[in-house]
């Protein structure tokens, strides 16, 4: 007689329903399984920059920052602050050197040097070696890193103090090397006012996010002006690298009045000295002549005149310093009217102050221009350095001979002409000024541009500063590039020359 329940060796039966059951708890533990590895594998990487994952933030902000450096001083630093957020950031002097070092913020993210170098300053950067086995046995961060700037203090605290409360940008650079020594931007702010996480960060956050002059807006990096006169250099260079003129000093040929091609408009002149026929491109370089550099852009041809802008800067839209910059425009589509009028950098010219810099730099460089960069080197906490950034060419402009007819002509500018307000005793400076106009109607109240190199005087060696300086909005009676940006970079220049 069978007995129900027992099997053959007197164990327990299992029922249909028991092994239903049974299965069903080892597919839940396999796909509890599945979705593990699919979350902690393949989907990691997008959880760590989930924006709602905050461990990630505690555990950047659990230790010290690492710092950027201006020459040997640190400005900036870690603070304290005895919360879920162990550190904070600070800063030394920190509306001096906002266009630079961005912010670190807790609640807000990262911007600028402190963005773009934020793996090395947490500590997270692979290359941060020389941390003990039991350091990574322990899974610790290690301690973050340094960024050294190519600044130069004196020459930065000089923009900052030129532009005051105008808005407005400056760019310096040493066009041998390309290092950018001063990078400004006003009106500026505080980025540690929201540094941390609390209410007063959050208040002084939407108080920068709702102010109408844009505070945190980059004006050397990434905001573009038309230049106006100041793209005259970047013609200039184009009309002798191509053989439309061969002597600066000779008649060019130009007509006055000139007539925008396929229309009844002249180009007008800001000046009554202008106002004659055929002047010669040195003459008009220093008095600034419209029509004369008009007619060169078209007589130049738009191929010609847009792979000379390019080769300055221009229609780059990855120009990494390492900050991203905007992208400086030169159209490459135009008829001749509208070629005529952005030879004179008006209808769609426009240009970043660090672009307007490069021109410049390159004319001081003998037609070399420089990659642009704000980073020296990486180190380590312990000073050891972990990438050094070397200077490299970006593109040749033109030729050393044309270069030098250039600064020929740009020095003559600031002895004789438009930029008398940038001399510097005891130095030999070439510049260019623009006013540029803006708005509907150019209504607008016009950018003052002044471009500029300078060297010791009796010196042959590559001037060691070249700088642009734009002055979108001030409460100036007269709103020239001679009268509001030349002096701007004047004091920049000077603080570089050591005067």
């Amino acid at each position: 007689m069978r007995r129900g329940g027992n099997g053959p060796q007197g164990l327990p039966g299992i029922s249909v329903t028991g092994r239903r059951a049974g299965t069903f708890c080892l597919l839940l533990v396999a796909a509890l399984c599945a979705q593990a590895t699919r979350v902690q594998v393949f989907q990691a990487k997008e959880l760590d920059r989930n924006s709602a994952n905050r461990r990630l933030t505690i555990e950047r902000y659990a230790q010290p920052r690492g710092d950027i450096l201006v020459g040997a001083e640190r400005v900036t630093g870690s603070e304290p602050t005895g919360g879920r957020y162990a550190y904070k950031r600070g800063y030394t002097d920190g509306p001096t050197y906002a266009a630079v070092t961005g912010f670190a913020s807790q609640a807000y993210g990262t911007s600028q040097l402190e963005g773009t170098e934020d793996e090395l300053l947490t500590g997270t950067d692979g290359r941060l070696a020389g941390w003990s086995l039991w350091d990574a046995v322990a899974r610790r961060r290690k301690p973050g890193g340094d960024v050294h700037t190519t600044l130069n203090r004196a020459a930065q605290q000089a923009a900052m103090r030129g532009l005051g409360d105008q808005k407005g940008a400056v760019a310096a650079i040493e066009p041998a090397t390309g290092r950018i020594l001063a990078l400004a931007s006003t009106p500026s702010y505080d980025p540690g006012s929201f540094a941390g996480y609390g209410a007063d960060d959050q208040e002084a956050w939407n108080r920068l996010q709702a102010d109408p002059d844009e505070p945190m807006l980059n004006r050397a990096l990434r905001q573009t002006y038309p230049p106006g006169s100041t793209f005259k250099v970047v013609t200039a260079a184009a009309a002798l690298t191509n053989g439309v003129v061969t002597d600066p000093g000779a008649p060019t040929g130009a007509p006055f009045p000139y007539v925008l091609p396929g229309t009844t408009t002249p180009l007008v002149n800001d000046t009554p000295a202008c106002d004659v026929p055929g002047m010669s491109l040195a003459a008009a370089m220093t008095l600034s002549c419209n029509s004369v550099f008009g007619y060169l852009g078209v007589r130049t041809g738009l191929d010609r005149m847009v792979a000379t802008a390019e080769n300055f800067g221009f229609n780059d839209p990855g120009l990494d310093v390492p900050v991203r910059a905007a992208r400086s425009n030169f159209d490459t589509r135009m008829d001749e009217a509208q070629l005529a009028l952005s030879s004179i950098g008006q209808f769609d010219t426009a240009a970043t102050p660090l672009t307007m810099a490069m021109v410049a730099a390159g004319v001081a460089n003998d037609g070399t221009v420089m990659r642009p960069q704000l980073v020296d080197r990486l180190t380590r906490s312990d000073g050891v350095t972990v990438q050094l950034v070397r200077p490299s060419v970006y593109k040749r402009a033109t030729t050393p001979a044309v270069a030098g007819q250039l600064r020929a002509m740009m020095t003559d500018v600031v002895e004789n002409g438009t930029g008398t307000a940038a001399r510097i005793a005891g130095a030999v400076v070439g510049g260019k000024t623009g006013t540029a106009q803006h708005g509907a109607g150019n209504s607008g109240t016009p950018y003052a541009w002044f471009i500029a190199w300078a060297r010791p005087a009796g010196s042959d060696a590559v001037p060691p500063v070249a700088v642009a300086v734009v002055v979108a909005d001030s409460d100036a009676t007269e709103v020239t590039g001679g009268a509001l940006a030349a002096p701007i970079a004047r004091s920049v220049m000077r603080a570089v020359l050591g005067g």
